[in-house]
């Protein structure tokens, strides 16, 4: 009967109409201090409705009631808001490009300034395949470079369950697709039914809690990615995060973004493109 008076209606019983989207934010807000502001609002009303349906609400506005009163479910909207899927070596052509051409003009650039160290940062790292991959690229191929220049590489995310997960290093075999198989075999135990990352490895990369919207200075650095972070932000915060990645890169620093993600604004000017496809621009 639900769902022939949905069709008679037209009306999603999922679909949020301003006010109480705004009330959302606020509860948000006051329960889980997560801030809505400068992220696109379509997507984040596509993500709230999934888990409207998820939880068996007949509205949003009976959802607005159900976050109030269920302790859990504030965390457990921020989490459905700031999932982010990833893999080992997702988009293995970007990864192959770092390793023939990003890491060893780094590494070079290091040596010849007498630099101390190499600092990597990766934002938005969800439960931590991107910087492990990073890790294992650097002691797969890079061991020797590493002895004259220690990697430093620090990963983010505002979500602080992915990053429990991320410090835990423990992954499904869907997560492994794309990963080389003698990479897996080198750097990886079979244990109950998941992959675990060697403590080589794990201990290569730290994890820190981080909302990149707070307009706080990123620290100093020689390569960022940021990979399908910027599409879920609106244009003004977008442009605003990478005026601030160039003012945090190096000289000669890269900066790597996802597939579908670009440059945008008077920021352009402050970078040239290693590689268009792969979205991978050094700064000048």
């Amino acid at each position: 009967m639900q769902k022939l008076d949905r069709k008679l209606s037209g009306k999603d019983p999922a679909e949020i109409p301003d006010p109480v989207y705004d009330r959302i934010r606020q509860i948000l807000k006051t329960l889980a201090g997560f801030q809505l502001h400068g992220y696109k609002n379509a997507c984040i009303k596509r993500r709230i409705s999934a888990r409207i349906r998820s939880v068996g609400c007949a509205s949003a506005r009976e959802y607005q009631e159900f976050l109030l009163q269920n302790r859990s479910e504030p965390a457990e909207l921020v989490k459905t808001l700031t999932i982010h899927v990833s893999k080992f070596f997702r988009n293995p052509t970007t990864f192959s490009m770092l390793r023939d051409e990003v890491l060893p003009a780094l590494f070079s650039r290091c040596i010849e300034e007498g630099r101390e160290s190499l600092d990597i940062r990766s934002l938005g790292c969800a439960s931590g395949e991107e910087p492990y991959t990073m890790a294992m690229i650097l002691r797969d191929s890079f061991t020797q470079e590493m002895t004259r220049v220690p990697v430093s590489i620090n990963a983010t995310d505002i979500d602080p369950e992915v990053l429990r997960v991320a410090a835990e290093a423990s992954y499904d075999q869907d997560r492994m697709d794309e990963t080389p198989a003698a990479i897996r075999e080198r750097f990886f135990t079979w244990q109950g039914n998941s992959y675990r990352l060697v403590p080589e490895i794990r201990n290569m990369v730290s994890f820190h809690y981080h909302d990149m919207l707070r307009p706080t200075p990123l620290e100093a650095c020689d390569l960022i990615l940021c990979r399908n972070v910027l599409i879920y932000f609106e244009r003004g915060h977008q442009e605003a995060l990478l005026k601030r990645f160039a003012e945090s890169l190096r000289s000669g620093g890269f900066l790597v973004l996802g597939k579908t993600e670009t440059l945008l604004g008077e920021v352009r000017d402050r970078y040239q493109t290693l590689c268009p496809v792969e979205r991978i621009y050094r700064k000048k």
